[in-house]
């Protein structure tokens, strides 16, 4: 999932970051009510954590704009206020969902998954990914080709998933890194590569024809041949 964190709190987004990261998930943080709205609105996100209590706009004021702009972006609102009149305020607001700090890590990705999965039902969105022989299970997080299983780390797995909704397409290294990666590198670096390289063995050795191909000064393709 590619996830928006809008928390004044240092300690606690780096907290969230920190363990959705190790989950596989993407994260983005915006440490103000402004800069969250301006971020939830441009980018594209599967779920949005919103802490209540936050600088200059807060949470449920970002959530309201949110909905009249018409996103429908499922939100999960962190708050230290706990009380019945406090959810159902949040929730009225346009909150999809409700926890109250301090909480336990565990239930918040219980709740964000359970927020994504509803999301997806509701609208419909395409679970399974398919080129060639090569097929991806957004939901079960799993990788086959030809019937065989094949085993990704959580970061080839977004760089598998992004280069299948992009098949035929060039994909520049830049987006790459924009998509994937929740902080910017060096252009130059070769860390896309390296995944590249590593992804190539897993899903074309072995199997015939290779789906995942260098486009030379450009980036990479991943197409069937004709």
């Amino acid at each position: 999932m590619r996830i928006l964190i809008v928390e004044d709190d240092a300690e606690t987004a780096e907290y969230l970051a920190k363990g959705l990261s190790e989950g596989g998930h993407v994260t983005d943080h915006a440490a103000s009510g402004a800069d969250g709205l301006s971020m939830a609105l441009d980018g594209s996100y599967d779920v949005i954590i919103v802490d209540r209590m936050l600088p200059g706009m807060d949470g449920l004021s970002l959530i309201r704009v949110l909905r009249e702009e018409g996103r429908a972006t499922p939100v999960l609102i962190l708050s230290a206020l706990g009380q019945v009149t406090d959810r159902v305020k949040g929730l009225k607001a346009g909150g999809d969902d409700y926890l109250v700090k301090p909480f336990a890590f565990s239930e918040l990705l219980a709740r964000l998954e359970a927020l994504a999965r509803r999301a997806s039902a509701e609208a419909k969105i395409i679970t399974l990914l398919q080129l060639a022989d090569l097929k991806l299970d957004l939901l079960a997080r799993t990788v086959s080709r030809g019937g065989k299983p094949i085993d990704l780390q959580p970061r080839e797995f977004l760089i598998l998933e992004y280069l299948m909704r992009h098949a035929g397409q060039v994909v520049t290294r830049t987006m790459l890194l924009e998509a994937v990666w929740d902080y910017h590198f060096d252009p130059q670096t070769n860390v896309i590569d390296v995944h590249i390289s590593r992804l190539r063995g897993k899903i074309d050795k072995g199997f015939s024809p290779p789906l995942l191909q260098t486009i030379r000064n450009a980036g990479y393709c991943l197409r069937a041949p004709a």
